[in-house]
């Protein structure tokens, strides 16, 4: 018999449900403490940050979110894990910038100059430097713009370069999205509101400042520190998968860290924290319709302890996002999707008893009652979500 902690299933799905904030005594007051329970949240789809956020909020509507992400900016949207947009409190996004973002920025900027030298039209990094700075002086002198703005106000946004050139896969392009793509992937400009309401994609700009340096091994540290608390047990394979580094970095940061190995119910090891072993106190029954992307169910590489795998195919898209996903009690035992009309559907996918009915159906009526008016398709559609719509 191993002498190492035991951490069950159970375990595992009650501390999911308190460190995840979706057992209603654990909500949070404020959307930024939300994303910080689950490190960042998913920022893909627009209504996902309000979705997930929302699920772990005590009050307030999609307003409050708005205020914490284009008032307060106590939340902003990052480039980060897995070269993918999320969302993060401020007092963390310095960590993930150094420990994640600087290194996209820095290949994206060698990209785009890879492609200004194969066009063969004179644009370099001199050129670029140029038009980034128009850029940041047009939003300085207009404020908020979309990039359709921005276009219009800079010349040099109106840029076209070939890519491929003389290749079967030729194309030509503008250079306005990857301009802007690259300022905000260096911190120095950020997303604000978008034209529409929450849910819409289109957003503007303002200028802003890079986040403060931070040593990136520290940073990294930092961020599985953190990962580990809401995320752990957990295997390094994991948190390789949810960030996008290099073993070698992972590997480090995790000896930083100093974790504990733990036992599993099927015999395997994982990790915890330091000192985090011992049992989770219990939560009351909680039911959660997650949105697509939600945090919850994307924050492992494998997500055995918490989704049957036969219930996988009808959850996610081919390739490898989860969609809207109902849970009770830690596991996810249903899906569900938003009809034309306005209306939440959902399906259950076994039978998970008469209480978890019950307590999805109320929790199914506190969602349709928050979005209100607004209509949310998600981007990455799943056989269940789309056969619940139509």
């Amino acid at each position: 018999m191993s002498s190492l902690p035991l951490i069950t299933t159970a375990e595992r799905r009650r501390r999911l449900g308190r460190r995840h904030r979706l057992a209603p005594s654990a909500r949070a007051a404020e959307a930024a403490q939300a994303a910080d329970s689950v490190v960042a949240l998913h920022a893909t789809d627009a209504a996902t940050v309000f979705l997930s956020a929302r699920a772990r909020l005590t009050e307030g509507g999609p307003a409050a979110i708005e205020r914490a992400l284009y008032e307060d900016v106590s939340l902003v949207r990052l480039l980060s894990m897995r070269n993918t947009l999320f969302a993060v409190s401020s007092e963390l996004a310095p960590y993930v910038d150094s420990s994640t973002a600087r290194g996209i920025a820095v290949k994206e900027r060698r990209t785009l100059l890879k492609h200004f030298a194969e066009d063969g039209e004179g644009l370099d990094a001199a050129w670029l430097a140029t038009a980034e700075a128009a850029t940041l002086e047009a939003l300085d002198d207009r404020g908020p713009c979309t990039g359709s703005q921005l276009s219009a106000a800079v010349p040099a946004l109106r840029q076209k370069i070939t890519i491929g050139r003389g290749k079967k896969y030729e194309t030509e392009t503008g250079v306005a999205t990857r301009v802007i793509r690259l300022l905000a992937a260096d911190g120095r400009i950020r997303r604000d509101r978008p034209r529409g309401s929450w849910t819409s994609s289109q957003f503007r700009w303002v200028h802003s400042e890079p986040w403060p340096p931070v040593p990136a091994a520290e940073a990294r540290t930092e961020l599985a520190r953190r990962w580990l608390h809401a995320y752990g047990p957990a295997t390094e394979a994991d948190l390789k998968w949810w960030t996008g580094w290099t073993l070698t970095d992972v590997r480090k940061a995790l000896a930083a860290v100093g974790p504990e190995q733990v036992r599993l119910d099927d015999g395997t090891t994982a990790l915890v924290g330091p000192g985090d072993a011992a049992p989770e106190p219990a939560t009351e029954p909680w039911a959660a319709l997650l949105p697509g992307l939600d945090p919850s169910g994307m924050g492992w590489a494998d997500r055995g302890f918490h989704l049957d795998p036969a219930h996988r195919p009808a959850l996610f898209d081919h390739a490898g996002n989860i969609g809207p996903t109902v849970w009770w009690n830690g596991e996810i035992v249903g899906g569900w999707a938003q009809r034309a009309d306005g209306s939440i559907v959902h399906r259950l996918l076994g039978s998970p008893g008469r209480d978890a009915e019950q307590a999805v159906a109320a929790e199914a009526a506190r969602l349709a009652e928050w979005i209100g008016d607004a209509r949310i398709t998600p981007r990455f559609r799943t056989p269940l979500e789309r056969e619940l719509v139509a």
